[in-house]
């Protein structure tokens, strides 16, 4: 019986009940800020590797083939297109919420 006891007494009712008003706990969130830094960070770096791909292939590197500088050169165009649209659509909703009225 003292078993039980030690195992009921050691139960802490708050971790498994969540209060109102109070966020459930979980993984951490990522700030706004952090999470589009890392995707200009990734936009740039997959630029840096298309600008390195093309000069490798117009120096006749035999390990650089042009299918290769292509895609690469494709894929940093299209992520370099896809950042400007949700800058573009941030700037937006910027004026939306700087000319709503109070």
């Amino acid at each position: 019986m003292a078993d039980w006891e030690t195992r009921i007494s050691s139960i802490n009712p708050g971790a498994y009940l969540q209060q109102p008003g109070r966020a459930a706990p979980g993984p951490a969130r990522a700030d706004f800020a952090e999470v589009f830094k890392a995707a200009l960070d990734r936009v740039n770096a997959s630029q840096q590797e298309a600008t390195a791909l093309a000069n490798a292939y117009a120096m006749n590197d035999p390990n650089v083939s042009l299918e290769e500088t292509m895609i690469a050169a494709s894929k940093a165009n299209i992520s370099f297109q896809a950042l400007v649209q949700v800058r573009n659509k941030l700037v937006s909703a910027y004026h939306d919420i700087m000319n709503m009225q109070i």
